[in-house]
């Protein structure tokens, strides 16, 4: 079954004393594009999790992040006195350049600025990372699931959309049929214009007929239009990753339908291939949120 690129998962852990809020976010994107935020206790073990998300989620904009939430500082924190200056002046530029006041007591808002507070002491636990690791998979499961419900909707709009572009396909065969003696009437009419009896020259009245109807012949592009159809159909029904391939396939739909138009020559056929391109570009449009 296809899956949505839009998820969302989060996890609050409690772990070594201290309490994690673990989230992700992703949405569409044709390659993997992973923004990832983490404190830097935690930064030694940055690739393991790219490694992890990318294993996981496959594709998508993928922001992810791990905040800690601390309500004491521990006895061994001390305050960034370098960052929280930075963080001052650039808060006193923004107000100058807004022309707003700006907090009567900055330094409370200080005290709640990222990685304010630094720790020369703590290193690295094993066991707490290990527990990250558990709780950002329960997380990813999280948005998996979620990708899974969001592609519920699209799945079902797909196989409407593909069943009408077959249904229009069946509607093509009565106008196919009725185009032959119109253009043979045509022929002969373009012949009687510039011949004195039809009759004289009915070798070159099989050869016109046997011309035109080669090239308005469109027997095959119907026979791989509806392959492709059901071939769409089988993949969206039996593969979770199938953004790309269906991609692919919408290319080769659009391949016959453009060229079903141009060898249409009736203005009936003309009005079903206008539909089926419309259907088209809604599955298309819709394939920009598929994993």
């Amino acid at each position: 079954m296809i899956k949505s690129m839009t998820g969302y998962g989060k996890v609050k852990l409690e772990t070594n004393n201290k309490v994690l809020n673990l989230e992700i976010r992703t949405l569409n994107s044709k390659q993997l594009d992973l923004n990832l935020r983490m404190p830097y206790l935690y930064k030694e073990k940055e690739l393991e999790l790219r490694s992890l998300l990318g294993q996981k989620l496959i594709r998508g904009k993928i922001d992810c992040s791990i905040n800690i939430e601390q309500s004491v500082v521990n006895s061994g924190s001390e305050i960034n006195q370098q960052l929280a200056k930075n963080y001052f002046t650039q808060l006193n530029e923004l107000s100058n350049e807004l022309d707003i006041k700006g907090p009567d007591n900055p330094i409370s808002l200080l005290m709640g600025m990222p990685d304010i507070f630094s720790s020369s002491k703590e290193k690295l636990n094993q066991q707490e990372w290990d527990e990250i690791i558990l709780g950002m998979k329960e997380t990813i499961d999280q948005v998996i699931e979620f990708r899974t419900q969001e592609g519920l909707p699209l799945h079902g709009d797909f196989v409407t959309r593909i069943n009408i572009i077959k249904d229009l396909l069946g509607k093509v065969e009565p106008f196919e049929k009725e185009r032959v003696p119109r253009i043979r009437e045509r022929i002969v009419n373009n012949l009687n214009n510039h011949l004195e009896d039809v009759s004289k020259s009915s070798e070159r009245l099989e050869q016109e007929m046997i011309f035109y109807m080669e090239k308005l012949d469109i027997t095959e592009e119907k026979v791989r239009l509806s392959q492709h159809c059901d071939y769409f159909l089988e993949i969206i029904n039996s593969e979770e990753n199938a953004g790309k391939k269906l991609g692919f396939v919408t290319q080769e739909i659009g391949r016959e339908i453009n060229t079903l138009g141009s060898k249409a020559n009736d203005i009936n056929l003309q009005k079903i291939v206008v539909l089926m391109k419309d259907e088209l570009e809604k599955i298309k449009e819709q394939l920009f949120n598929i994993l």
